[in-house]
């Protein structure tokens, strides 16, 4: 079989599913996604600092998780958060309150104030992480989170994309200004239809898709969703 592709409404159908149908809690959907990508960061090589860019939504919960995994592993780990706390809802909250009970540092850069500190977190980094925005996300990125992907373009590090690049749009590969350049981009469930742009490939950097532990039987219908249209 080809490799599934599914856009944003997709997505956002299997999601909805996988809990009211199958009776999944989104919080292990989210578990699932950012352990997978932090499981590749760690296979790839983690020798240094990793600072992990979070947002105010479910991709920033990613970044969370992702976290906390790699602090478990033993890796040092700052978390740059580019969101009010406040504003924070839903399971990335719940996972940045597991942070927030932890060892793990946590920035906040949600005013817009503090860029050269920023940036000097970001430098120091041997990896960054672009937890900042997700599939729902749609034209230019506004600050503060432009201010972040502006500063990560900047430091030079090694960046791992979760889900895609902050600034493309999942459906048409269509990039904001400005739009992450990632190195690696760990996409969940399925590919994105933005990702056969043929500029896409200069943000997403390599693309590895990561289950998140929906039914085999809901993805295959959303494979059939996919062929009609």
């Amino acid at each position: 079989m080809p490799p599934l592709v599914l856009n944003r409404a997709q997505l956002r159908e299997v999601d909805r599913l996988a809990v009211e149908r199958y009776g999944m809690s989104s919080l292990v959907l989210m578990e699932n996604a950012g352990r997978g990508a932090a499981d590749w960061l760690c296979e790839m090589g983690v020798g240094g600092v990793v600072a992990v860019c979070c947002g105010p939504g479910a991709n920033g919960g990613d970044g969370f998780v992702i976290a906390r995994h790699l602090e478990a592993a033993g890796h040092a780990v700052q978390v740059l958060l580019f969101a009010e706390p406040t504003r924070i809802g839903g399971d990335a909250a719940h996972n940045l309150a597991v942070l927030q009970n932890s060892a793990i540092e946590i920035l906040d850069f949600s005013d817009g104030g503090g860029s050269l500190a920023m940036e000097d977190v970001l430098r120091r980094a041997e990896w960054v992480v672009d937890a900042l925005l997700g599939t729902g996300s749609r034209g230019d990125p506004r600050p503060p989170i432009a201010t972040a992907i502006e500063a990560i373009h900047d430091v030079g590090s090694r960046v791992l994309a979760v889900d895609l690049p902050s600034g493309m749009d999942c459906d048409t590969g269509q990039v904001g200004l400005p739009t992450v350049r990632a190195s690696y981009t760990a996409t969940f469930v399925a590919g994105k239809p933005g990702f056969q742009h043929p500029e896409a490939g200069r943000h997403t950097g390599k693309v590895r898709v990561f289950p998140i532990g929906a039914p085999g039987c809901l993805l295959r219908e959303a494979a059939a969703w996919t062929e009609s249209g």
